[in-house]
């Protein structure tokens, strides 16, 4: 089994802002493949399994705070067995341009903070590095004026919700490929593109 989390803040008041890209995602994903989220007693989060493309795959979003996203992916890894290999996150970045994608096999949190959650969690005693596929969506930088917190706490402009769907069904696509064909497919398919666009 698959394991793709969609990083967010729970909430109705959060669902429409940039840090909550994640979680549009995968709502997209269900809706899309005909799967049903519900909230395990054990996993602090809401799961949906199921099949995509003949894979069997979990999208889980975490229903912590970001900062403790990974609590919910390691209880999810712990209680299917899907080791970190098998795991895609996707997450917002104020670092790359809205409606852009960066997919990578591993690396650092990147400063940010549910990615950092998981890396931690996931940790082993013998081992401080964890190897996980991440996908990066673009929600571009803050006004200068603007701290970044505000800014990815912020509702997306009407420009960006005009694109929004778009991008989230271009994830999507990517996140399929991840499953179907791997990381490094994906990448190539939808990194290039991306630039070229």
């Amino acid at each position: 089994m698959k394991l793709i989390v969609g990083l967010g803040n729970p909430g109705r008041e959060y669902e429409w802002t940039r840090h909550n890209l994640g979680s549009l995602v995968l709502t997209h994903l269900a809706k899309e493949y005909h799967l049903k989220f519900f909230k395990s007693p054990t996993i602090h989060g809401l799961s949906a399994e199921g099949k995509i493309h003949n894979h069997d795959v979990m999208l889980l979003m975490p229903l912590t705070y970001m900062n403790h996203s990974g609590v919910a992916v390691r209880q999810a890894s712990e209680q299917k067995g899907i080791s970190s290999d098998d795991i895609l996150v996707v997450c917002d970045d104020f670092h790359i341009d809205f409606g852009q994608m960066r997919l990578r096999s591993k690396g650092s949190d990147g400063g940010h903070n549910g990615l950092a959650s998981i890396i931690e969690q996931l940790k082993t005693k013998n081992d401080d590095t964890v190897d996980f596929a991440r996908l990066r969506l673009g929600i571009g930088s803050p006004p200068r004026k603007e701290e970044a917190v505000d800014f990815v706490l912020g509702e997306f402009n009407q420009k960006e919700k005009e694109a929004l769907h778009d991008f989230v069904k271009k994830t999507a696509q990517c996140c399929i490929v991840w499953l179907s064909e791997g990381t490094g497919k994906a990448m190539s398919q939808f990194n290039k593109r991306t630039e070229d666009e």
